[in-house]
């Protein structure tokens, strides 16, 4: 044997006097921090890409700041997407301290796949910044086997760039920390937020990234509709039965009715289509659709008898469609809107009411405006035998919702099932920011909070940032606008874009 046995370079006894030395100091001089360890929820095998991911988990652990002098490298990175902080911290944390507490404690965690030592990815909460710094490198080799053995992890930091991870440790200083770079709730330089317990000028941040989000706006407090109404005397329009659905249209066909005597005034209508007809041959193409009904718009007046009615076909083609008009005396004429209301949702219409002597009631369906207004009234059957103008009612708009929704809480749609994580949450304005959601909301369905119990029905969903409805495309995801463009100055359809074949 080339060494001396007398001397061990190392004993046991050594080695742990060293280690509890270490752990002393780190808990004399150190700063506590969080260790949360990143849990892989889908990834794609090939590239091992990490799709989705979540931070559910924070294990205080002592670690010592070498970062003496300030935060490493460049403090903030001017570019072409704005001003970002690239702040590096180095950290200290004690190798048993982890082996003995951290590992165990996530040992068997589904998504998690290195814990026998601090891994890349994974983030620690730093409580003097109020921030999370994703870990970039592990050095685990300084010093260099001192007696034989290593003591202590060197943990390389970056400041957290937020990309759709679900924070959600159930410790309240680190899941209200969620990207921007100001405390007034507004968006960050990359679309990252904000909660609004933002410290001082909003230092309290993550590096802003490209967050995939919905806007939700929810139904709140609306306001009834106001219209009213005339009557004809004699010779107009009360319905419109349709004998043959056609098919074949990919736009919706001119409804042509023949002109009242010189006398009168001409019918208005308008068609309403089905897809689906699968019995047209017409409809081969499953975007293609027939005609389900007419609604009139405006009756007429001073026919002496039925009117003919035609389908006039879009220059996109259609054919088949076929209908007959009925009149009678005494029908509801035009119909006014004096007041639009607010708070009206597409899946849910509000019942039209017609009250009056008449020997048959009137009824009409309405049309319900982006805004939550009612911005057309269309009568699918205009009554007969009134003397009097009727009096309309409408229902009142939807009146569903209370409570707030908390950050970072679980919303589930109650019809389409999909759940989504809230980012934020505007009372005033009833507006519900999302992220990480699993399909499309429906509209008209209830959204409820699984923590907060907040409940509102859903008026209209509009995409935060750049997405196809899964939740992970980011904001600067607009590969099919490139490719276009790149189309129109490369063919690569030719077998050589760039010269002979």
């Amino acid at each position: 044997m080339v060494l001396n046995s007398f001397f061990l370079q190392g004993s046991p006894g050594e080695q742990n006097l060293v280690q509890d030395l270490i752990n002393e100091q780190l808990r004399m001089y150190g700063v506590e921090v969080h260790y949360m360890p990143r849990k892989y929820i889908t990834e794609k095998t090939v590239i091992q890409e990490v799709i989705a991911s979540k931070f559910d988990n924070a294990y205080p652990i002592e670690a010592y700041l070498n970062n003496y002098e300030g935060y490493g490298d460049q403090t903030t990175l001017l570019s072409k997407f704005g001003i970002q902080a690239t702040n590096e911290v180095t950290l200290t944390i004690s190798k048993d301290r982890f082996e003995s507490y951290i590992s165990p404690l996530s040992d068997g965690q589904d998504g998690i796949k290195i814990m026998t030592r601090p891994a890349e990815g994974d983030l620690i909460y730093f409580p003097l910044g109020d921030r999370l710094f994703e870990i970039k490198y592990v050095e685990h080799s300084q010093p260099f086997f001192q007696l034989k053995k290593n003591y202590i992890y060197t943990l390389k930091c970056e400041l957290f760039r937020y990309e759709n991870e679900v924070i959600d440790t159930g410790v309240g200083v680190i899941d209200d920390v969620l990207a921007g770079d100001s405390s007034s709730g507004s968006y960050g330089g990359g679309g990252g937020y904000i909660d609004s317990e933002g410290e001082g000028s909003g230092t309290k941040d993550i590096v802003a990234g490209t967050v995939a989000s919905k806007t939700l706006t929810m139904v709140g407090l609306g306001t009834g509709a106001e219209a009213y109404t005339g009557y004809v005397a004699d010779g107009a329009i009360r319905f419109i039965t349709v004998t043959n659905r056609g098919g074949g249209y990919s736009l919706t066909p001119r409804v042509a009715i023949s002109s009242a005597p010189s006398t009168g005034v001409n019918g208005i209508g308008t068609a309403t289509m089905i897809g689906g007809v699968v019995a047209c041959n017409l409809n081969v193409d499953p975007s293609n659709k027939s005609v389900q009904s007419v609604e009139i718009l405006n009756p007429g007046m001073g026919y002496t008898g039925a009117p003919g009615v035609r389908f006039v076909a879009p220059p996109t083609g259609g054919a088949g469609a076929a209908g007959t008009a009925t009149i009678g005396d005494g029908v509801v004429g035009i119909i006014t809107i004096t007041n639009g209301g607010s708070g009206y949702t597409v899946a849910s219409k509000p019942l039209v009411t017609f009250t009056g002597s008449a020997t048959v009631s009137a009824a009409a369906t309405v049309v319900v405006s982006s805004a939550g207004t009612i911005s057309q009234i269309r009568l699918t059957n205009s009554g007969l035998g009134y003397t009097t103008p009727p009096t309309i009612t409408f229902a009142n708009p939807p009146v569903t919702g209370s409570g707030s929704y908390s950050f970072n809480e679980i919303v589930t749609g109650q019809t389409s099932g999909v759940t989504a994580r809230v980012v934020k949450w505007t009372e005033s304005t009833r507006r519900l920011e999302v992220s990480n959601y699993t399909g499309n909301f429906d509209v008209g369905e209830t959204i409820v909070g699984t923590a907060s119990s907040a409940s509102y029905e859903l008026f209209s969903s509009a995409h935060t940032s750049a997405d196809t409805g899964s939740g992970t495309v980011g904001g600067f995801g607009v590969n099919d606008e490139i490719e276009e463009a790149a189309d129109g100055i490369i063919d690569f359809s030719e077998i050589n874009p760039f010269g002979m074949p």
